[in-house]
């Protein structure tokens, strides 16, 4: 029986690319694409694929937080992450959120390939050159860190957040997620609460040190 794929990026040409070179393998089905995070976690709750391949950095929702609200709305589903953020920082995050696999675009296809087959098995598969051994380090290194705020916020705050770091309005915002703008802003001011940040500026910076936005260039 073949793998059925979920395939999540917000560039069309690279979700084709990605698409063809699956369809290309008898071993693939991909069953559905999406373009965003909020799709993304729709359509894997919806149709349970065997694998999701998942990119970092979507409007809406970032891969991270997709990953966090998937692990518990489906389970069995693994994931590969496929991004061209090679910091240990991602790789931490997206492995202690569950990530199965971590593919750095600009790979060779047998990589993805691999990491797709490997993950629908079970098994762990990160692209070179990340290794095994330093990856679990920084692992348990993470694991026993201070504790973070960001933990304690729910999964819509989570949404608020990344949304008005990208950059969105308060009725933009209550129109994505079908609710009011006034609880929008009740989210924004809870969260900022909890967080201890006071503007624009610091909520920006905060999403970025959590990958829900790309960080500046340097």
């Amino acid at each position: 029986m073949a793998v059925t794929v979920v395939l999540a990026d917000d560039h069309a040409v690279v979700r084709r690319g990605m698409q063809a070179l699956l369809e290309s393998e008898r071993d693939f089905s991909v069953v559905g694409v999406a373009a965003d995070g909020l799709e993304t976690v729709r359509l894997t709750e919806r149709l349970k694929p065997d694998v999701l391949v998942l990119d970092l950095m979507m409007p809406g929702l970032s891969g991270l937080e997709a990953l966090r609200i998937l692990r518990e709305r489906s389970p069995r589903t693994r994931v590969v992450v496929l991004s061209i953020y090679s910091s240990v920082a991602f790789i931490t995050q997206a492995l202690q959120l569950g990530a199965t696999g971590y593919v750095l675009k600009g790979c060779t296809e047998e990589n993805l390939l691999r990491a797709i087959r490997e993950a629908a098995a079970g098994r762990r598969f990160l692209s070179p050159p990340v290794t095994e051994i330093a990856i679990q380090a920084y692992i348990d290194q993470a694991n026993t860190g201070p504790f973070d705020p960001h933990e304690t916020l729910t999964p819509r705050q989570r949404e608020v957040l990344q949304m008005v770091a990208e950059g969105k309005t308060n009725g933009e915002i209550a129109e994505l997620l079908h609710i009011s703008p006034r609880t929008v802003e009740n989210h924004r001011a809870a969260l900022m609460q909890k967080l201890g940040i006071q503007n624009q500026t610091e909520l920006i910076r905060h999403a970025m040190r959590h990958g829900l936005i790309p960080p500046e260039e340097s």
